[in-house]
C-alpha cells in the first residue's frame, strides 16, 4: 500500500478516543505483517521498535489514532439521542453528519444523523439563528424509534460511542478530503516509512521507537510508556491552517510554539536544517489552540528533546483537506530526520 492507500484505509476504521481497539489491533496486524515485533500498552497505544546501530541513544515518533466523536448522553423521550463531545470541537463542525451509534451491549452499529432539533425552517422561524450545543443537538436515528423505551429496545444506552462518517475523497488534483486526517495522515507515514525500512533492509543510526496513540485528543496520548533510553520525541501530527498561521496544504509544518510553549529550539533547528539540505518545503509555525503527545509528554515530566510537525490540514476538526505535496514533504522529512545524527 502506498501512504494514501494508508489514509483512506486508516480513516474508514472509526476510532474516537476511547474506542480505538479496532484501528490498534488493524495496525498491529499490519505492522507484525511487515515483519515488526509490536508491544501493546495497558492504555491501548501501540509501540513499534526497530533496533538502530546506536542502542544506547533512542528516538521516538508519534502520531495518534484515536479521532473526534462523541457518545449517547442521553435517551430523549422521542426517542432521540443527546451526545456528549469526545475531543475539542465545534457542534457546528457536525451538524448534518451521518453517524455511527457502536452499541456496547449487543455490537451492533446503527447508523443516524446529527442534527439541530430545531432544524426544519418551515416550523422553526429561528433556525438560522440558534446556538448549536448539548441541549438541542441530536441524534436522528434511522429505526422506527419514537419513545424513549423503543430506542432502548434497540440495545441503545447512555455512554454508546458515536463515530462520524469520514467522507474520504482523494480528487484528481491531489487533495485528500475526510474528517480525521487528524491525525491519521501521520500514522499513514509512519506506516508507509516502517514498510520501506524493512523493504529495503534500511538499518537506522539510533532505535527507534513508533508509538501509535490512542488518547492524545483528551490531551494524554503518549505521556507514559516511553523507553528509558529515549532522547528525542517528535510528534508527527497536523499543521494548522487560518488567520496569521504560515502552514498550508503544500510544506510540511515545523511547530515554533504551542499552547504549551515553545519546542525544543535545537531540534526545531535541526529539523530546518535538515529540510533546508533535503529541498523540502516547510514553514515555521505557532499553533496557538492546540497541543500534541509531545507537549504532554513534557506536561508528565519527560526528560527529552521534543519536537512537532506535520502536514498542512485546513479546517482542522472539521472535515479536513490536505494535498499529496503536503503528505510529500512531511513523510521526507521525518525520512531525512531519522536517517540523521541527533544534536548535541
Amino acid at each position: 500500500m502506498t501512504t494514501i492507500d494508508y489514509i483512506t484505509q486508516l480513516t474508514a476504521i472509526p476510532s474516537p478516543t476511547g474506542f480505538t481497539r479496532h484501528i490498534m489491533y488493524w495496525v498491529q496486524t499490519e505492522v507484525e505483517g511487515m515483519g515488526y515485533a509490536a508491544t501493546r500498552t495497558p492504555k491501548d497505544g501501540l509501540l513499534v521498535t526497530i533496533k538502530g546501530a546506536n542502542n544506547d541513544k533512542h528516538r521516538l515518533l508519534t502520531a495518534h489514532l484515536d479521532t473526534l466523536g462523541a457518545m449517547v448522553r442521553a435517551i430523549k423521550p422521542d426517542g432521540r439521542l443527546k451526545i456528549a463531545l469526545v475531543g475539542g470541537f465545534t457542534y457546528n463542525a457536525i451538524e448534518g453528519e451521518n453517524c455511527t451509534i457502536h452499541v456496547a451491549k449487543t455490537g451492533r452499529q446503527i447508523s443516524g444523523t446529527i442534527l439541530l432539533h430545531q432544524t426544519s425552517v418551515h416550523v422553526y422561524r429561528d433556525a438560522g439563528k440558534l446556538e448549536r450545543q448539548q441541549d438541542n443537538m441530536e441524534i436522528r436515528l434511522d429505526e422506527k424509534a419514537r419513545t424513549a423505551e423503543e430506542t432502548r429496545a434497540l440495545g441503545i444506552e447512555v455512554g454508546d460511542f458515536i463515530s462520524f462518517d469520514p467522507r474520504t475523497v482523494v480528487t484528481e488534483t491531489g487533495f485528500i478530503k475526510s474528517r480525521h486526517l487528524d491525525d491519521k495522515v501521520s500514522a499513514a507515514i509512519l506506516l508507509n516509512l516502517l514498510k520501506t525500512y524493512k523493504a529495503e533492509q534500511v538499518e537506522l543510526p539510533y532505535t527507534t521507537h513508533v508509538y501509535f496513540s490512542s488518547f492524545e485528543e483528551v490531551g494524554h496520548g503518549a505521556n507514559s510508556s516511553i523507553p528509558a533510553k529515549t532522547i528525542e520525541y517528535i510528534a508527527v501530527d497536523m499543521g494548522a491552517m487560518g488567520d496569521d498561521q504560515q502552514t498550508d496544504e503544500y510544506t510540511v509544518s515545523i511547530c515554533v510554539k504551542d499552547a504549551s510553549g515553545p519546542y525544543h529550539y535545537g531540534l526545531r533547528q535541526h529539523l530546518v536544517a535538515l529540510a533546508e539540505k533535503e529541498q523540502i518545503p516547510y514553514k515555521l509555525d505557532i499553533y496557538p489552540y492546540y497541543g500534541s503527545d509531545a507537549s504532554a509528554a513534557m506536561s508528565a515530566g519527560a526528560e527529552v528533546r521534543h519536537g512537532l510537525l506535520g502536514a498542512g490540514i485546513e479546517s482542522s476538526h472539521a472535515y479536513e483537506r490536505t494535498h499529496t505535496d503536503s503528505i510529500q514533504a512531511t513523510e521526507r522529512l521525518v525520512d531525512a530526520y531519522l536517517k540523521s545524527e541527533m544534536i548535541d
